[in-house]
């Protein structure tokens, strides 16, 4: 093991999508190659080893797709479209057969061709997401899980048994036995065998015994490590009285080695029977060793000796050790930089320095007229220190500009603030790094021309991670709140048709929704408050106001009376009532006439008269 790159498959810019999982098809079992142009018999000795050797991986995909890559070739092979909608979470190879099993976020498992690329069946495997598959030895069971965890008949494609699972999603599942323990009964393939199952964010994982009978669901016993486990690798137990080996990576970089033989039921969680951590050697008295991580750990053919992964997921350090003692810890002590640094020397041989004259001026990017010095590389025994003597001052900043021939003028800008592009380039950077003092600078800001410009040229991942920080900081005080809104409404106008293509909008939106509902319900009613606060306080102040002002004396101080006015207005009214008793009586009589006038009219209308009808006849 050299650990160096073999190979590196760079999908088109247009058709890549993010890898979510890895499988390797069985050597001897991958799909025909095409049949271009003449093809020559091979040797006994190359068929044998090229069935030995490992060539297609399929390349599950956050899209639904499953790329096919052939390693021999170095391409693409094939691609399985038309299975799911969404992520795939897992794939698994069929050991006989060309067939390739797969789960997805869409809660459905496929069973596809290899050879032709097409579905061959497709079902419903849970009500949440399957993230999890595993085949049984003989091939005619498959395990798949979500957090319940289901056996089925690969040919009916039916439930053949369930288990409880976890709390959490399964990220793996594998059999740990290829025959029972109990050796008396008939196989049928699948009774008798244990199989294990890890879990996101769970530090056990727990091995579970298939019977015959369909009571027991739980585990028979869990193996208990310090983080969540990320790698798991295994020795499968083939004899009745042989243990099985677990190598488990946790998310941590620590190692943890298992050996227990199945035999039943076990109450308490097993810990494990070495730890191996590896660690970097403190060359000077200052410096620590530091952790190194492993990455990945995988038993060898012997089962006795392990291959280990460690230090950057980059560039990889793959070593094989053997273990031969009882201890319960090991720290191995690794130099990674040599290593590294050995690795690049190596490689970096082939790589001509080109050579430079002093006086040739080289343009860097950045600021534009910025130029500086071609330095020649100096032998690495040379090392400077910049250390200060003693009187001698430090340079200003604008000294080192200088220096580095920079225009200052044009650098600074007017004010001395930030430019809005500066201000959308802090606010990304106070997001990722989640840092509140640049956060605090860039929100604090009251200028509605400048909060949206800088919105408007912030980038749009940035968007969602931004209504998350102005939400949570609604919810602090009012004053802060007050200039956040000014943030949420030039989000919203600007960004309105970006975040109205996002599916999951109302879920990340749900707090601000449910903040924005909780402060208007009360808005009503603060109005009213804020209505009747008013009239009270401004009835005090107009009682005040009026307690204030000094009483009025209004009495006359002088009444002045005139007697001949007096006198001539008494008689004018003597005279006036005098005329109006005659126009009194002359009224009365009028009315008199008039009443005497109508009855008489009244009478004759009616046939009657005063007059009887004996004197009628004497007048006619």
């Amino acid at each position: 093991t050299n650990s160096r790159l073999q190979q590196e498959y760079v999908p088109s810019a247009h058709l890549s999508a993010a890898c979510t999982c890895l499988a390797w098809a069985p050597p001897g079992g991958r799909p025909p190659p095409s049949k271009d142009g003449p093809q020559r018999k091979k040797r006994k000795s190359e068929v044998t080893e090229v069935d030995k050797q490992l060539d297609i991986l399929a390349i599950g995909t956050a899209v639904g797709s499953i790329l096919l890559y052939s390693t021999v070739k170095g391409e693409l092979q094939s691609k399985l479209d038309g299975g799911h909608d969404s992520r795939v979470n897992c794939v698994r190879w069929h050991q006989d057969n060309c067939c390739l099993y797969s789960c997805s976020e869409d809660k459905h498992i496929v069973e596809w061709n290899a050879q032709t690329c097409k579905v061959k069946c497709k079902w419903k495997g849970d009500n949440s997401s399957v993230t999890s598959l595993c085949i049984s030895p003989d091939g005619k069971m498959l395990l798949s899980a979500g957090r319940t965890i289901k056996l089925w008949d690969l040919e009916t494609k039916e439930v053949y048994k369930h288990f409880t699972g976890h709390a959490t999603s399964v990220s793996s599942l594998m059999f740990t036995t290829v025959k029972p323990m109990n050796e008396n009964k008939p196989f049928d393939g699948i009774t008798g065998l244990y199989f294990l199952s890890g879990a996101i964010h769970d530090r056990l994982l727990s091995v579970w015994y298939i019977r015959s009978d369909r009571k027991e669901k739980n585990a028979v016993m869990s193996f208990t490590v310090t983080d969540e486990p990320t790698f798991i690798d295994l020795t499968v137990s083939e004899v009745k009285e042989e243990p099985v080996k677990l190598a488990v990576v946790c998310r941590d970089g620590q190692l943890h080695l298992f050996e227990h033989i199945l035999n039943g039921y076990c109450k308490k969680p097993l810990t494990s029977n070495c730890t191996i951590q590896i660690a970097t050697p403190g060359d000077d008295g200052d410096s620590t060793p530091n952790p190194v991580p492993i990455l990945a750990a995988a038993f060898c053919t012997d089962k006795q000796s392990l291959l280990l992964v460690y230090g950057n997921t980059l560039q990889p350090i793959i070593e094989k050790v053997s273990l031969n003692t009882t201890e319960s810890h090991i720290c191995l002590i690794r130099d990674v930089q040599k290593v590294l640094s050995l690795k690049t020397d190596v490689a970096v041989t082939k790589v001509k320095t080109p050579v430079v004259n002093l006086d040739t001026k080289v343009l860097v990017p950045g600021i534009p007229g910025h130029s500086t010095a071609v330095k020649t590389p100096s032998s690495g025994k040379e090392k400077k220190k910049n250390k200060r003597k003693p009187g001698e001052t430090e340079e200003s900043i604008e000294e080192r500009l200088e220096a580095l021939d920079i225009d200052v003028s044009k650098v600074k800008t007017p004010g001395g603030l930030p430019q809005t592009d500066s201000f959308a380039v802090l606010l990304v950077q106070g997001l990722e790094s989640n840092d509140a003092e640049i956060l605090n600078r860039v929100l604090n800001t009251r200028k509605e021309n400048v909060i949206k410009n800088t919105v408007a040229r912030m980038p749009i991942h940035a968007v969602i991670p931004l209504l998350h920080e102005l939400t949570k900081r609604l919810q602090g005080n009012p004053y802060s709140a007050s200039l956040m809104v000014r943030w949420l409404k030039s989000v919203f106008t600007l960004h309105a048709s970006y975040l109205s293509t996002l599916p999951d909008l109302i879920p990340q939106l749900g707090m601000l929704y449910q903040l924005m509902e909780s402060r208007v319900k009360t808005l009503q009613k603060l109005s009213r408050l804020h209505g009747r606060l008013f009239i009270l306080v401004t009835q005090v102040a107009a009682s005040e106001a009026v307690q204030d002002v000094t009483e009025v004396n209004q009495t006359a101080k002088l009444v002045y009376e005139d007697e001949s006015s007096e006198e001539e207005g008494s008689d004018d009214e003597m005279i006036a009532d005098k005329d109006s008793d005659e126009n009194w009586d002359e009224d009365e009589e009028k009315e008199e006439q008039s009443d005497e006038q109508d009855m008489t009219v009244e009478k004759e209308i009616n046939g009657d008269s005063d007059l009887e009808p004996e004197n009628e006849s004497e007048e006619e």
